[in-house]
């Protein structure tokens, strides 16, 4: 039994010693954890592609190399890149990767990390200058940025597409102008938009000329429409109290002819007013006999 203890004891003085071996990458024990991954090289060749946990290796013959399963994220240097109007304009860039097959990727950058990223910034600037160039700066800054992103992605994705990267997103940090021309290019933008301003004025002031002489034409005919039915209205309403005033006076003529003359009256004599005329006038007919009439004479 004793025996039995003992060598269950060395059993698990050599496991740890071999899993603390593994942690510091010596010996048989190769500890791969989530969030990297690592390949298992014996004089150049791949050996191993190992999976989270576990793996072993022969001490001294195999080299074990570790690299992020996670993201990458890689600034690039900023270029000075010219667009399709001419503009000179400072571009800063970066790119998210990964590397999804390790096999692959050792294949392709035998030296490690370095060499591929020294490789990413090549392509990725190579590219933004290639797609950028072909746009104007204002498709770059505002119109068509997400295409023109979407250009330089797929561009990078295919020149690595055999290299066991993935390339998941390419992105511009900054876009600004040369201090040097930044002040011409705010100028001529000025003017341009000035320009833009006096089209646009002037095409709003001939629509507004078309639109006021429409309005008066309308109004013209609107008027004299207007002013026909009016004289209808009136001629009606003339005719119609002539009739009236007819068939008051057939019926009583005498009490028409004595509303006529109190209308005149009304608007002949107002209050102050002074009229001579002979007591026999025809227009003091109503008044003979009256008082009125007596102190007229």
């Amino acid at each position: 039994m004793k025996r039995i203890l003992i060598a269950v004891f060395c059993l698990l003085l050599l496991a740890t010693a071999l899993i603390a071996a593994g942690n510091r990458g010596i010996g048989p024990v190769v500890i791969t954890r989530e969030g990297t991954q690592q390949i298992i090289l014996r004089f150049g060749d791949v050996i191993n592609e190992t999976k989270p946990g576990l793996s072993w290796r022969v001490p001294l013959l195999d080299d074990v190399k570790t690299y992020e399963r996670r993201l990458l994220y890689l600034n690039t240097e900023q270029d000075v890149i010219q667009t399709k109007d001419q503009e000179r304009i400072v571009v800063d860039n970066y790119a998210m990767w990964k590397i999804d097959d390790l096999t692959a990727f050792i294949s392709a950058f035998p030296k490690g990390m370095q060499q591929a990223e020294r490789q990413m910034d090549r392509v990725v600037r190579a590219g933004v200058r290639e797609i950028v160039a072909r746009h104007t700066l204002s498709e770059v800054l505002t119109d068509r940025r997400s295409e023109i992103m979407e250009a330089i992605r797929k561009r990078v994705a295919d020149s690595f597409s055999d290299t066991g990267i993935a390339v998941h997103d390419v992105r511009i940090n900054r876009t600004e102008l040369p201090t040097a021309i930044e002040e011409n290019v705010h100028a001529r933008m000025k003017t341009d938009r000035d320009r833009l301003a006096r089209k646009y004025r002037a095409e709003g002031e001939e629509q507004a000329r078309k639109i006021r002489a429409g309005a008066d034409r309308d109004a013209q005919v609107i008027v004299a429409t207007a002013r026909g039915e009016a004289q209808i209205h009136r001629g009606e309403g003339d005719a119609e109290s002539t009739r009236i005033y007819a068939a008051a006076y057939g019926k009583a003529p005498e009490f028409y002819a004595f509303t006529r003359s109190l209308e005149a009256y009304r608007k002949t004599i107002g209050e102050g007013t002074t009229v001579i005329l002979s007591p026999d006038s025809e227009f003091f007919q109503f008044f003979v006999g009256s008082d009125v009439a007596t102190k007229a004479r």
